[in-house]
């Protein structure tokens, strides 16, 4: 897996050319420019019928990928900032924005995320949103490090460890949970639970 600068990696991901991977607070993630969608359905030999999500380093920079009223983005917004940065995926409709590819199955929506780790957001406040999925063949658990990412994916571009060192040391990144995300749905203004992951919804709501 070539390591290379920040500089590099975010330089040939948004010129459309490479795939990259780097840690999230969930599980490792495997990235491209969302109109490249293709690289990481042929990477990971995935079915173009699943859905990929749509990362970005803040709230502000997913909401020209989805469309809706003045009355629902509020409600989105009110979750978002509840938690995100964090590990929830919100599916929302998407606007004209998303290429097709990010979700084949269904045109109408698409998965956005923030994740809560300073590796991540240093990528993605350079790229822009990027379309994501977990970083393994498909089919297969999620591969948890750098080194087996490596030896299933060796042409991915990762960062240097002295620039992953470098951004820990200044950024005190949080540690991945190794657990996905938590997917809610958006549907008949309210959410509807797709998939339980690192963050539980209920307990959350409960503890407030």
């Amino acid at each position: 897996m070539p390591q290379v600068s920040l500089d590099e990696l975010t330089t040939k991901v948004s010129a459309g050319s490479h795939l990259a991977s780097f840690p999230t607070d969930t599980v490792p993630a495997l990235a491209a420019r969302p109109d490249q969608a293709a690289l990481i359905f042929a990477a990971k030999q995935r079915s173009f019928d699943k859905p990929l999500i749509l990362m970005a380093a803040t709230v502000t920079d997913l909401w020209d990928y989805v469309s809706g009223t003045e009355a629902e983005r509020d409600q989105w917004e009110l979750l978002a900032n509840q938690y995100l940065p964090g590990a929830l995926t919100l599916v929302l409709p998407a606007s004209d924005r998303v290429p097709p590819m990010m979700n084949s199955h269904d045109l109408t929506t698409i998965g956005v995320r923030v994740p809560n780790h300073a590796i991540a957001q240093a990528i993605l406040a350079r790229t822009g949103a990027l379309a994501t999925t977990s970083a393994n063949l498909s089919g297969q658990p999620p591969l948890q490090t750098m080194t087996d990412i490596e030896a299933q994916f060796p042409t991915v571009l990762t960062l240097t460890s002295h620039e992953i060192q470098q951004l820990t040391e200044t950024q005190n990144p949080q540690a991945a949970s190794g657990i996905p995300s938590t997917v809610i749905r958006w549907r008949d203004a309210g959410w509807e639970i797709l998939r339980q992951g690192a963050i539980d919804l209920y307990s959350s709501r409960h503890k407030d």
